[in-house]
């Protein structure tokens, strides 16, 4: 008798089945009615989206949720950086990512996504060639990700850091390129701005303040300990305004902080004091005799933090690490309320035209939309370094 591997998959799901949603009459007459339930809603959703939603409303503010007031003269330089952008995250992807996870099913959703966006999006004959070759590069940089792990993974931060001062210099101009004030940086690029820099800042200050909190000298020890339990009783919104506010007045009468600048300094402020709380439930993780070992060795202390302590302080609170990430990118929409354009408040600007006015729930659906698109790719992309760091 010859076993069939189909058979035994469906027989294992119809076990489980039984086991979790139909072992008591009580659990199935639940699991029916939550069937019921979810089929009215989903019902419901696709009814209205499809028959009551009018999705003009993004299809005709499309830019101005993605570039906002950016110069259309210059639109080529939000190609070339995301296309910059797409290439590098492609071979992170290759670098990080298992070929199986890969395989024809995410080929077969790859291919579907940009034939909706080619499709549906009213874009000219510009767009659509730069949206494929960015797809065009998405999987040469895969394959180059894949092939080449072992060479590019010692420099790939490095050639992030590197790439990601490229991107300012298109963006902003400068250097023998047109400048483009802060005040024309709307919509999503300024969204992703915001959260790229500060994340980048307040992680160093976060591992900082941590360090100095657990630090033997008294003056840095309380130093740190008051600065992180004051920015933690205070909201964000009310370190923003501080920081729109207040920040000039500490500086120089001849000296004009941007407010794009002013902004970015009061998401690293509150940021790393949160930060600091994560590593330093990293750092109490570690043994104290591994210290000790290493100073019997004849490390300094420094050597001792760097090599000793970090690495491993660090691949302990990952996943917090990622969740203070991820609330500092959603946490950008606050800026709208002090003044800055971005995804949040260019969405109020469209809902404030005269065509549009009441499209609450499509305009907010789209922006939500792209909120979990990037969260959930940095939650992916955790747990993909949390399992590569454990092998």
């Amino acid at each position: 008798m010859i076993n069939n591997p189909k058979s035994k998959i469906q027989n294992s799901k119809l076990l489980w089945l039984r086991k979790n949603l139909f072992n008591t009459w009580y659990n199935s007459l639940l699991t029916v009615v939550c069937l019921v339930f979810l089929f009215w809603v989903l019902r419901g959703v696709i009814t209205w989206a499809t028959t009551q939603a009018q999705w003009a409303v993004i299809q005709v503010n499309l830019r101005l949720f993605l570039l906002g007031r950016f110069p259309q003269t210059l639109y080529w330089r939000a190609w070339i950086v995301l296309a910059i952008a797409s290439t590098l995250t492609s071979i992170s992807g290759g670098v990080f990512f298992d070929k199986e996870q890969f395989n024809k099913l995410g080929f077969a959703i790859f291919a579907f996504t940009y034939s909706l966006l080619l499709i549906f999006l009213s874009l000219d004959l510009t767009s659509r060639i730069w949206l494929l070759f960015i797809a065009a590069i998405l999987l040469a940089g895969f394959w180059i990700g894949k092939t080449f792990a072992k060479a590019i993974t010692p420099w790939l931060s490095l050639i992030w850091l590197l790439s990601f001062l490229v991107i300012l210099w298109l963006i902003g101009g400068g250097l023998g390129l047109q400048s483009v004030p802060t005040n024309l940086w709307n919509g999503l690029l300024l969204t992703l701005l915001m959260a790229l820099i500060s994340i980048v800042l307040s992680f160093p200050i976060g591992v900082l303040l941590a360090l100095g909190r657990t630090s033997n000298l008294p003056i840095v020890r309380w130093f740190c300990i008051l600065y992180i339990e004051m920015v933690r009783g205070v909201p964000l919104i009310g370190v923003l305004f501080l920081a729109q506010v207040m920040l000039p007045l500490f500086l120089p009468t001849d000296w004009r902080l941007d407010r794009v600048i002013r902004g970015i300094a009061g998401l690293v402020l509150f940021s790393a004091a949160y930060m600091a709380e994560n590593v330093r439930g990293g750092l109490q993780s570690i043994p104290r005799g591994q210290i000790e070992a290493a100073k019997a060795l004849g490390l300094k202390t420094p050597l001792v933090i760097l090599l000793i302590v970090l690495p491993q302080a660090l691949r302990a609170v990952i996943p917090a690490i990622v969740g203070q990430f991820i609330g500092l990118f959603k946490d950008t929409s606050l800026l709208s309320l002090v003044g800055l354009v971005e995804l949040t408040g260019i969405a109020r600007s469209i809902l404030a035209q005269p065509q549009f006015l009441g499209r609450y729930a499509e305009v907010y659906l789209f922006i939500g939309f792209i909120y979990w698109i990037f969260c959930y790719s940095m939650s992916l992309a955790s747990q993909r370094l949390e399992k590569q760091l454990s092998n």
